[in-house]
């Protein structure tokens, strides 16, 4: 079966792996510059990891699960690291169709084992072993997240983008992804926008470049300090920009 339909339509990224078109945001799930398994490893996967790899056990807000890479990519590298924590994995994702569909997409080699797994999901929403617990949640990502507090080491912010889903980035919505972080924790994003990091300031975190070879920039951002990243001076930023807010609920809600 083929896994192009009514919503969705593969594509092939620059680094040889495919990504997928949503037609009703009118947006690929990566990069497709980037390349789609290139920007999970560079700019969640490898960050977060390195930082964090010395966990005994890791918790994981995979947002949104979409195709999988974040969360497939996350075991990729446990296993070729041959790292002993036990992994949760907790992703909302408000399309079940797209889910449904994932036994049918064409993956990189890289996650050739972990077919399985991608089976399981897309058939019950939950896989477990004695190395990962991974759970999948169909519905609205911001009611999901307001269940945890002080839970996630890792959160991968990986929505459609604010222009085409504002409200997984306002200044409200980092207030719960916030508040479900542990103090130590550290948060993943592909924007660097200059509102998405804003909304993440407010809410009290520390903001990071996340910056590489053949990768454009991304961000980091944690309560505690992130060694090894250059940290950006968010009030130079707010000086330089003073007309610059935050998006808000008030705003897109009301719009």
């Amino acid at each position: 079966m083929k896994f192009d339909g009514l919503n969705h339509k593969q594509v092939l990224s620059e680094d040889g792996s495919f990504t997928a078109y949503s037609k009703e945001y009118d947006e690929h799930y990566h990069s497709t510059k980037d390349g789609a398994l290139k920007e999970s490893f560079k700019k969640h996967i490898e960050p977060a990891f390195t930082l964090l790899k010395d966990k005994d056990e890791l918790h994981i807000l995979d947002i949104c699960f979409g195709l999988g890479f974040n969360t497939l990519a996350t075991l990729f590298y446990h296993q070729q690291n041959a790292l002993t924590s036990k992994l949760y994995i907790y992703s909302p994702e408000l399309d079940r169709e797209l889910i449904e569909s994932l036994k049918n997409f064409t993956y990189p080699k890289e996650f050739e084992d972990f077919k399985e797994i991608v089976l399981q999901l897309s058939q019950t929403g939950k896989y477990e072993d004695d190395s990962y617990f991974i759970e999948l949640f169909i519905g609205d990502a911001r009611e999901y997240i307001k269940r945890f507090e002080n839970r996630f080491d890792i959160v991968y912010q990986d929505a459609f983008s604010p222009a085409t889903n504002p409200v997984l980035w306002t200044q409200e919505y980092f207030f719960d992804v916030a508040k479900a972080m542990k103090q130590e924790g550290v948060l993943t994003t592909y924007s660097t926008a200059l509102k998405t990091r804003l909304a993440l300031h407010n809410n009290g975190l520390n903001i990071y470049l996340n910056s590489g070879k053949d990768f454009r920039d991304a961000t980091l951002a944690s309560f505690s300090t992130l060694h090894g990243y250059d940290k950006v001076d968010m009030e130079h930023k707010i000086k330089c920009n003073p007309d610059v807010e935050p998006l808000k609920d008030l705003g897109i809600y009301n719009s």
